[in-house]
């Protein structure tokens, strides 16, 4: 039976002159009272009754059920498992006892404990249908575990996170499996979420070593590595063995020791340093996405400066990889697509940085990126002549002379129709590049993307000879000579 003979306790010295069945009597009153405020929700005034009765009766099982009970609905299950045990303790056949014991554990996430708990009331009442399901419960947060487990040594944190939140569906107590939850979602740039999780349990427990280590988790991964490393410590204050916040804190001294140096080296001008810096720097937590997405982008930085363009351009690619909406890495690769005269690409990232940002630099340089497209798309008279674009007005005299004379219909007479009219293409060319560029108000509309059709210069009617031949001081200036098959070579007059 739940109910026993009540021993007085020296409390009261009132107390002492009640015989037993008084005080039984008493205690039952109170009981009752309790009752009453159960049923009205009241559980504060419910446990301060029930605390009466057990203090009249200590040895009373069912008080301690009651108050448990109570406690289960003021979410305070630590003290409720006390209670249910003490129950169990009075009385080992207590069905209610070994069930809210069962239920204390599964909140606090003791499904083994649990397990044991539910078996115990089966055995007491094998047609339990709550106990059967209260069983099933914690044999899905056993299941939940073992595939959190499994999901987070495969660092596949979505899952973890999914198995905590359904396990936390019956274990809602279960600062362990919040602590994972929070972790997992940190570890998933979900700091946000992450926050708010460990913050709810500092609320209830300051002291708390793995919140602690989730909140400077957080920071760590936000890239505020002092304010985690302050974090960091405070854990491995409350808790000298904590791995985690103990590498974590590692990692982050070294993360920032080493990016320092790099930036330091870069400041000074030593570009390879700051390269290998940098590079070094990324080895050291490739969890840490967002300062892992700067290192990238400053070694982008360093790469464009060491000329080497595409390493640059894949860097960023890492970074935006990283941090969508990392804003410079798309400016450093933008400016990277420039200068290896990738226009489209360069268009591309430039319109997602002005679609973001609608600024005036953002704008003027896409307008510059969208111009230098616009050019590329026509015929590149420089490269026609083999002349850099600022080759001054000797140099481009010099290369259309070789071009010409390489190209003229004349040398290829004796060649095959196919390679003639190759040639006779590329003599046209040569004649068209030189008659803009070594025409400054021509050179001055090419060079900034404007159509030269508007100073009236119709390509498609264009004759490369009569250039030749001014070029070349007319008639009777120069001749090939054949000196064999397939060999010229010129005579000027």
């Amino acid at each position: 039976m739940a109910t026993e003979n009540c021993d007085a306790v020296n409390m009261d010295p009132d107390m002492d002159l009640l015989s037993d069945e008084e005080l039984e009597r008493e205690a039952e009153g109170f009981k009752e009272q309790g009752n009453a405020f159960y049923i009205k929700k009241d559980y504060a005034e419910a446990f301060n009754y029930y605390t009466k009765a057990i203090d009249m009766c200590p040895k009373n099982a069912s008080y301690y059920g009651n108050r448990a009970a109570t406690l289960m609905m003021l979410c305070r299950y630590r003290e409720a498992l006390e209670d249910s045990q003490q129950a169990v303790r009075l009385d080992n056949t207590f069905m209610k006892g070994h069930l809210r014991e069962g239920k204390c554990h599964l909140s606090l996430g003791n499904a083994m404990a649990a397990s044991r708990c539910f078996q115990r009331v089966l055995e007491l009442e094998p047609d339990s249908s709550q106990a059967q399901q209260e069983l099933k419960n914690a044999e899905s947060i056993l299941e939940y575990e073992r595939m959190a487990e499994i999901g987070f040594d495969k660092r596949d944190f979505r899952m973890v996170v999914f198995c905590m939140d359904r396990a936390l569906e019956s274990a809602s107590a279960c600062h362990r499996f919040k602590i994972l939850k929070a972790e997992c979602l940190a570890l998933l740039g979900r700091y946000p979420e992450a926050q708010s999780v460990a913050s709810d349990i500092l609320r209830m427990d300051s002291t708390n070593a793995d919140a602690l280590y989730v909140r400077g988790l957080c920071l760590y991964y936000e890239d505020c590595i002092d304010k985690a490393v302050q974090f960091f410590v405070q854990a491995l204050r409350m808790a000298p063995d904590h791995d985690k916040a103990r590498l974590a804190c590692r990692n982050a001294k070294a993360l920032k020791a080493k990016k320092e140096e790099g930036n330091k080296a870069f400041k000074e001008g030593n570009f390879e340093a700051a390269y290998e810096l940098y590079s070094e720097a990324l080895t050291i937590d490739p969890n840490n996405i967002k300062t892992n997405a700067k290192l990238y982008c400053n070694r982008a930085t360093v790469g464009s400066k060491l000329k080497k363009l595409e390493q640059a351009i894949e860097d960023c690619t890492k970074a935006i990889k990283l941090d969508e909406t990392y804003i410079k890495a798309y400016l450093r690769r933008a400016q990277c697509y420039m200068d290896t005269e990738q226009y489209e690409e360069a268009v591309r990232d430039y319109e997602k940085v002005y679609q973001t940002e609608k600024t005036k630099e953002h704008k003027h340089l896409l307008k510059n990126a969208q111009l230098e497209l616009k050019k590329s798309k026509r015929k590149d008279y420089y490269k026609v002549l083999g002349v850099d674009k600022n080759a001054t007005e000797d140099e481009i005299k010099k290369a259309y002379r070789k071009r010409a004379l390489l190209h003229h219909p004349d040398r290829h007479s004796g060649a095959s129709p196919e390679v003639q009219k190759e040639e006779e293409k590329k003599f046209k060319e040569v004649g068209e590049a030189f008659s803009v560029l070594s025409d400054p108000k021509k050179k001055s509309r090419y060079d900034s993307g404007q159509d030269l059709e508007d100073d009236g210069m119709n390509m498609g009617d264009f004759d490369a000879n009569n250039i030749f031949k001014a070029f070349f001081g007319g008639p009777g200036g120069f001749s090939f000579e054949a000196s064999g098959p397939g060999n010229f070579f010129f005579q000027f007059g």
